[in-house]
């Protein structure tokens, strides 16, 4: 390409990219011009080099999470087919005095789910709500359960090999639940901090098989408790699970809704439509 051909391709490079491409001339001269100085990109710097490395490798943080529900079925791979309120019943009779850990309830819940079947208006266990969160392109099945003092256990299901599988399981005090993307994200009432909440999202891991804290942040909230612009996207960190522990659209739950829902209690997942093209 001669002269010529390099300065109408600079022309029309500019033309396209305008002023904002680094010597481009805005004046349409045609003649490149000085983006001015750049100011040196500045890499990581690691502290105390020195320090020893870890000696012990690190834990599985979902292991624990992970659990076969007994006596569940799946009917063609659809956590539908399963009752929720019979999903959360069959885990306390497995473990009836599990107090702490991915299967631990209060003493008082685990009762009243127990009588959820005799005693409908007074069962724990929050509307089900159902959504893609490992990307297989199948949903999973989300339940709440309430317990006192605003505590909310909240566990997610898959189905495979004809049952369901436990993937997530923690204990908060939940002021709410979203659905983002593929991401289940709790916020919780107290930071520790006044004037601030926890925010943790929640993500399929593939190598565990469960789902894990992914993102975990600290927010700070306004006066009348709303999310002030001051909140970053969250860094990496694990959020307690167990009770002594402190987007885009999704699938409605089909069926009735059992008795002491979110909307009750003023906590639990947000109502969101169902997508296109789902029941």
């Amino acid at each position: 390409m001669g002269p010529r051909g390099v300065h109408v391709a600079a022309v029309v490079l500019c033309a396209l990219g305008g002023p904002v491409l680094a010597g481009c001339d805005s004046a349409g001269t045609g003649v490149p011009e000085s983006a001015g100085p750049t100011r040196p990109a500045v890499g990581p710097v690691r502290l105390w080099p020195d320090l020893p490395p870890a000696t012990n490798p690190p834990i599985d943080y979902g292991e624990s999470d992970i659990q076969r529900v007994p006596g569940i079925r799946v009917t063609g791979g659809d956590v539908r087919s399963a009752d929720a309120v019979e999903v959360v019943r069959a885990e306390v009779r497995a473990h009836p005095d599990a107090r702490t850990g991915g299967d631990g309830l209060y003493e008082e819940t685990a009762r009243a789910v127990g009588a959820c079947v005799s005693e409908p208006a007074s069962c724990p266990v929050m509307r089900p709500y159902y959504r893609d969160l490992t990307g297989d392109g199948r949903d999973e099945l989300i339940v709440g359960i309430r317990m006192p003092e605003q505590q909310v256990a909240v566990r997610v299901y898959r189905a495979e090999r004809g049952g369901l599988t436990r993937i997530m399981s923690t204990v908060d005090q939940v002021i709410s639940v979203e659905l983002a993307g593929r991401d289940l994200i709790m916020r919780v009432g107290s930071a520790g901090i006044p004037g601030y909440e926890y925010r943790t999202a929640w993500s399929w891991d593939e190598q565990q098989g469960s789902m894990l804290p992914t993102r975990d942040e600290i927010v700070r909230v306004g006066p009348s408790g709303g999310r002030t612009p001051a909140g970053r996207p969250p860094g990496p960190g694990p959020s307690g699970s167990g009770p002594s522990a402190p987007g885009p659209s999704g699938s409605e739950p089909s069926g009735p809704e059992p008795s002491g829902t979110a909307g009750s209690s003023g906590v639990g997942p947000s109502p969101v439509p169902p997508p296109e093209g789902t029941p």
